[in-house]
């Protein structure tokens, strides 16, 4: 469960729409109390699924090869054939020149009236639109198999919760001891990641579908 978990959460993390929307949030007025309200936002999100998971579990994993054990495999493999079926969705688009049609995306490609009109609003909403929910998905499943009465789990569901939130802590901070350097640093990766989004984006979901997707089959079929 901790190797899975991890896996997870650095593919959430690394995802790059929050991380754009993100830096646009830090660069408008007030970017840093707005930040804090995304990381909020974006941390409640996560901490909500583990804790729907772990309330209907009773905090105890589910004895082996049992339906619920088994539902939940399942639940990982389906994830997992879905992210690499949307990382090939993205790839065929890309290779034929057409826009990805997707309504979070528009957030994150304005770079210069997106910062001037994000409010604390917005900065509430984005995390709820860029969570990426597949990912989300395959970590509560994940989760399933913790065992609240073993401290190690304990940790390793807040230690997710902070790998998957991750990048965006150290850009809050980085924005708090060094503002003019984060921010030509920021506008830089902005910028970056408009040009290869689309590459990031496949790489990602195709990545973590593999490893979901041998790691069920590999559960189910043993």
């Amino acid at each position: 469960m901790v190797v899975d978990l991890v896996v997870i959460g650095l593919a959430v993390t690394l995802f790059p729409l929050p991380i754009m929307a993100f830096v646009l949030v830090l660069a408008s007025a007030r970017g840093l109390r707005k930040g804090l309200v995304f990381i909020g936002v974006w941390l409640a999100c996560l901490v909500a699924v583990i804790g729907i998971v772990v309330l209907l579990t009773g905090g105890q994993p589910p004895p082996p090869r049992s339906p619920p054990s088994r539902a939940a495999q399942v639940a990982t493999l389906v994830i997992g054939v879905g992210l690499i079926g949307y990382a090939v969705y993205r790839r065929r688009r890309t290779r034929r020149g057409a826009a990805v049609p997707a309504s979070a995306d528009g957030a994150v490609e304005r770079p210069g009236s997106a910062s001037d009109g994000v409010s604390y609003r917005s900065a509430a909403v984005l995390p709820l639109l860029l969570q990426p929910w597949g990912m989300v998905g395959a970590a509560a499943a994940t989760v399933v198999q913790a065992d609240l009465s073993d401290a190690g789990n304990v940790v390793a569901l807040v230690g997710f919760c902070l790998l998957a939130t991750s990048s965006l802590l150290v850009m809050e901070l980085w924005m708090v001891f060094s503002p003019e350097r984060a921010e030509r640093a920021l506008t830089g990766l902005h910028d970056w990641l408009s040009r290869h989004k689309e590459p990031a984006i496949v790489g990602v979901c195709l990545l973590l579908g593999l490893w979901l997707m041998s790691r069920s089959l590999y559960l189910l079929t043993t």
